[in-house]
């Protein structure tokens, strides 16, 4: 299974019940801006830690796994991206079908054999 997901926060960074904020990273912005790159690199930083085959691109990261450890992955990083903000955006794209590995590289292998026979 490969999913290809974007998270992004938006609003200010989270506040306790009582009001008080939440503790949030150091590179947590204090007011919010047009960069997200902090919390896109909290996310980016469970993916690599979690040992799953993935591409990170300037749209979207896509892992591979099972259903059970990919989404388990995109849940934990769409909580640290919760971080940064009072909301999460999350787009996902899911090509599921079984009994095939190594699609990651594999679609692009022969898509790149299809170029090459075109030329």
């Amino acid at each position: 299974m490969l999913v290809a997901f974007s998270v992004a926060p938006s609003g200010v960074p989270q506040q306790s019940v009582s009001g008080d904020p939440v503790s949030v990273p150091a590179q947590a912005p204090a007011a919010p801006s047009d960069s997200v790159h902090d919390a896109v690199a909290a996310a980016v930083a469970i993916v690599r830690e979690s040992g799953l085959p993935h591409r990170t691109d300037a749209m979207f990261t896509t892992i591979e796994g099972e259903w059970d450890e990919v989404f388990d992955v995109v849940k934990r990083a769409t909580e640290a991206v919760g971080r940064f903000g009072s909301r999460v955006s999350l787009v996902l794209k899911a090509d599921i079908r079984p009994g095939y590995t190594g699609e990651l590289t594999g679609k692009l292998d022969r898509l790149e054999s299809a170029i090459e026979e075109l030329g």
